[in-house]
């Protein structure tokens, strides 16, 4: 290796012994062994530092014989030479470009800049970034210096191993895909055209021990690259023994300290006009000019609490690492700090809300027992258990915040109903808002069911306002509820009207809470003086995502299913057995029972979709089942229709149902034995799961049918995963993986932060950040502690941008 005036002898060596000992003292950190690369360089060393001839002359003695000795000799040497390196500090000012010990990561030769670069500034401070690149960068979404030390690399690529080009022919199996490294001569270039007529530069590399042929399909490159020039290249090697070559590898001057080539590379996310190499050398500016003055937002004593490194090291190993458990342990320091931000302005919520005055409901315990015996079935340990934590919650004088999470038919709304009823039975009123109208009606007719078992005058008086409540009918609801007479309100975003006026609310019972938005709900708790507010959800959501969705909610969880519902079994049919699955919906008929069948989701609008599913379903009665009655359920009927088909399927009157996804929640069908899914993998797991919660209901045996044209290997894992198991919770965790936390809610506008290195696996992360929060915020309430600041600004800057509301 030709140094030149560009490399810094003692730096270099102090590179090359480091990466020396991680490879475990086997003389592969320079391409003919170190001994080689000293004796090819001393001369030249001696020339440029002529003041450092004694050290110089020291080290290449050192490493006379070092191939031939045992891995334990290499290491006494290196530790020697390492000891001689540490002197580098005497070589004169002008000789030395670089301190003596570098950074791990490789980097190109210094930077310069006319002023000191901010981790704000714009990324135009950048050496040769001008309006263009600064452009491209931006559809990167970077457009500051910190944008750029933040970019996350996609993957990596090893190119650690650097192999003398003699040896490349023995590390390549036939069908064996290798990568690696040489560095080498350009001894020829010749630009060549296929036989389709596409050009490509070939290129012969040497060094001591042996030629490869490189290509690449760039014409570009024969312009950069020049007879005599010394490069290093990485990349797949193609073919196998004595007929190997490198196809579009990596590559860079070998003069240049290596950040393409000879070790680990990071991928980064591209636009149109931006290649690798011009991001990772706007990386590695940014990291040499920026990184000393960003500030580390975790104090020194919750890193070391939480074990983790400090900013600027994992910065530092995210871009360049020294080996990937490196770039993995940076990328675990930097979901920390997502997580941890974002839970601290989740408690910091979660303690503002209970820090207001609230209403303290009074418990009347013999009321309750009366109510619960009067039930036509009993609660189960489950359900008893999320009860009284809500109970809990209602007794204090400050507003309870609390998720009831239950699977399909767990018995979330009789739970709901015992609280709405206690507080009736205080003097006050609760509302329950639904997302739909159908889930409101079914609401609306379970209440009433099960209030029916009281004394008459102890029934409170529940009722209905949707957006089809007559106009006649709405003015005495309006009025009962402006007087109090009305204790029990169940309803649609109408409920949210301005001209709805309650005398006394004090508690707000959200179903479904992920379908409204920020306004809607704080719009439903300013109808009342800081009310008790429980979200509840049928949505199995794991504990991870939990805990980021509804981290300033206390969670009660119902993971247990009332005695008597039928385990539902489940079957993946490929689309071309779609004759016989319609024949099982026929034999179940037969039997006296009822079917549904779902049409495929159509995401485009609501009308197409409704176009879709009247298309099937006159396809369905007229070629499939023309002698069975068949009803249609769809989003664009009127309320009024939609209750006439759920009364005639619910009567026995229609043998199938065909609906889209509204009846997906709030339809309870006892007699429905079967449920056929069209395009079964065009829904999340966690829906498939609730549209199965359809049936089971009755004593029958029951089934679902998961049709599916699709032929992927990921489409078939997520159908089997449903066959598999009926735990909710599980599908929920293998849909969370499989499909990402916006299209798991079935909306990217779930509230979620845009998590760049965290990933919502990755739950004891996720834990331990919840953890140093509380504590945080129990020392510190509002990070006002001067090593706090940093954190508060982060907080403060993610909470003011509105990424989430979930209370």
């Amino acid at each position: 290796m030709t140094t030149g005036t560009s490399q810094d002898p003692f730096q270099l060596l102090r590179r090359i012994l480091e990466l020396e000992k991680r490879k475990g003292f086997q003389d592969t950190a320079a391409a003919g062994g170190l001994e080689r690369l000293v004796a090819r360089n001393l001369l030249g060393w001696l020339a440029e530092f002529p003041s450092q001839k004694a050290r110089l002359q020291e080290l290449a003695a050192l490493f006379r014989g070092y191939a031939d000795r045992s891995p334990a000799a290499r290491a006494e040497l290196v530790e020697k030479a390492l000891a001689v390196l540490d002197g580098s500090a005497s070589v004169p000012a002008e000789q030395t470009r670089r301190p003596a010990r570098p950074r791990p990561a490789a980097r190109t030769a210094p930077v310069r800049v006319d002023r000191a670069v901010e981790p704000d500034d714009p990324v135009t401070v950048l050496p040769g970034v001008g309006s263009q690149r600064a452009r491209q960068l931006e559809a990167l979404g970077v457009t500051t210096v910190r944008d750029l030390l933040f970019l996350v690399p996609r993957r990596y690529l090893d190119y650690t191993q650097v192999v003398p080009i003699g040896r490349l022919g023995r590390l390549v199996r036939p069908g064996e895909e290798v990568t690696c490294s040489v560095i080498g001569e350009v001894v020829q270039i010749e630009t060549r055209e296929t036989s389709g007529g596409r050009r490509y530069v070939s290129v012969q590399l040497r060094d001591e021990t042996g030629t490869i042929p490189v290509i690449w399909f760039n014409p570009y490159i024969a312009r950069q690259l020049e007879a005599g020039q010394r490069i290093a290249v990485s990349g797949r090697l193609e073919g196998h023994g004595p007929y190997v070559r490198f196809r579009n590898p990596e590559w860079e001057p070998a003069e240049a300290e290596l950040l393409q080539a000879g070790r680990i590379v990071p991928v980064y996310p591209l636009t149109q006009g931006l290649y690798q190499r011009q991001v990772r050398q706007l990386t590695r500016a940014a990291l040499d000019l920026a990184l000393p003055r960003l500030e580390d937002p975790l104090p020194p004593a919750l890193r070391e609490r939480n074990r983790l490194p400090s900013l600027a090291w994992a910065l530092e190993q995210l871009h360049y690492p020294e080996t990937l458990a490196a770039a993995e342990r940076a990328r675990r320091r930097l979901a920390f700090d997502e997580f941890l931000v974002l839970q601290l302005g989740l408690v910091q919520r979660r303690l503002a809300w209970h820090a207001q005055a609230g209403i303290a409901i009074p418990i009347d315990r013999a009321f309750l027992e009366t109510f619960l015996a009067s039930l036509p079935f009993q609660l189960t340990g489950a359900q008893r258990r999320a009860l009284e934590e809500i109970l809990a919650d209602l007794a204090e004088p400050h507003p309870m915040s609390r998720l009831l999470q239950g699977d399909v038919g767990s018995g979330k709304t009789v739970v709901a109903a015992a609280a709405a009823l206690l507080v009736h039975r205080a003097g006050y009123q609760a509302a329950i808002l639904a997302p739909t109208e159908i889930l409101a009606e079914q609401h609306f007719r379970t209440l009433t069911r099960l209030y029916h078992g009281l004394p008459g005058g102890e029934r409170p008086l529940v009722a209905l306002l949707t957006g089809s409540t007559p106009e006649r009918d709405r003015g005495s609801i309006l009025a009962g509820l402006a007087s109090g007479t009305i204790s029990i309100i169940v309803g649609t975003h109408a409920l949210l009207e301005e001209r709805v006026q309650f005398r006394r609310l004090a508690l707000a019972v959200i179903d479904e809470q992920h379908r409204f938005g920020v306004l809607q709900r704080h719009t439903l708790r300013s109808k009342g003086e800081n009310p008790h507010v429980l979200v509840m959800t049928a949505t199995p959501i794991p504990r991870s995502l939990a805990l980021v969705l509804h981290g300033d909610l206390d969670l009660s969880i119902i993971d247990e299913l009332p005695p008597g519902r039928q385990p539902v079994k489940t079957y993946v049919v490929p689309g071309r057995k779609r004759t016989q699955a319609y024949e099982f919906v026929r034999r179940e008929i037969e039997k006296g029972h009822q079917a549904f069948i779902i049409c495929p989701l159509v995401e485009e609008s609501e009308a197409i979709e409704a176009r879709a599913a009247t298309a099937e379903y006159e396809r369905l009665q007229r070629e499939v089942f023309p002698d069975l009655r068949l009803g249609l359920l769809h989003g664009r009927m009127s309320p009024r229709e939609k209750e006439d088909v759920m009364t005639r399927f619910r009567d026995g009157e229609l043998h199938i149902l065909v609906s889209t996804a509204v009846v997906e929640v709030g339809i309870d069908i006892p007699n429905a034995t079967v449920i056929l899914i069209e395009g079964a993998e065009r829904f999340g797991l966690a829906q498939l799961h609730q549209f199965r919660g359809r049936v089971g209901r009755g004593s029958a045996p029951s089934y679902c049918l998961l049709v599916s044209d699709a032929s992927t290997e990921t489409a078939r894992q997520r159908l089997e995963a449903v066959a598999s198991t009926t735990d909710g919770f599980r599908l929920a965790e293998i849909d969370l993986e499989l499909r990402g936390p916006g299209e798991f809610l079935g909306t990217r506008q779930s509230g979620l932060p845009n998590l760049r290195f965290a990933s919502l696996a990755d739950l004891s992360t996720l834990q331990a950040a919840r953890r140093t929060a509380e504590d945080l915020l129990r020392q510190d309430p509002l990070l006002a502690a001067p090593e706090h600041v940093p954190l508060a600004e982060l907080v403060r800057a993610l909470w003011t941008r509105s990424v989430a509301d979930v209370s």
